[in-house]
């Protein structure tokens, strides 16, 4: 039997490591908290896929490695799947998770969102309550990017939060 980890203590660490950086370390430079974030990520992602392909064969073509991502790799982190897959089959995949499990605590106040401009205080809340969201994202893109890297696939994986807690990954091969 495998060593596992609390969900609770990972959703934790995951928005300690968040607030962190968005808060103390880059404060003032979201873009640098973001590369950190999404740099961490790739580790992660780069370190679980080499334990979870350690006895299987390499994957014969792009879309192998990603159905190997929205299927058992996912399953190993979230314990669930993908739940829904979509490709143009030119490069670009949209991995889909209906109830992304790091969103479903997450709420942007309705409240804060119909203010006036006026109401600077409630604004600034609103907008880095997004902000905050919108970061907590980069680290399961990075995730992906490390995961798919680690199995000889180059891409860049970008996240779309519109409509919580689906969250969609699109992930577009370099060729």
């Amino acid at each position: 039997m495998g060593r596992e980890v609390a969900e609770s203590c990972v959703d934790g660490v995951v928005m300690e490591m968040v607030a962190a950086y968005c808060g103390g370390f880059y404060a003032a430079k979201p873009e640098l908290a973001a590369r950190r974030i999404e740099a961490i990520g790739f580790q992660v992602g780069h370190q679980l896929t080499e334990r979870y392909t350690m006895e299987r064969p390499r994957f014969s073509d792009h879309l192998e490695a990603i159905k190997f991502i929205c299927k058992d790799f996912w399953s190993e982190l979230f314990k669930k799947q993908i739940d829904n897959l979509k490709t143009n089959h030119r490069g670009t995949f949209v991995l889909q998770d209906n109830r992304f499990r790091w969103l479903t605590r997450v709420s942007v106040d309705p409240s804060v969102e119909s203010m006036d401009a006026t109401e600077s205080d409630s604004t600034t809340l609103g907008d880095s309550a997004a902000q905050t969201t919108s970061m907590l994202l980069y680290f399961p893109c990075g995730i992906i990017r490390g995961a798919l890297t680690n199995l000889g696939i180059s891409c860049s994986v970008t996240a779309d939060m519109s409509n919580l807690p689906a969250c969609s990954f699109v992930v577009r091969i370099k060729t």
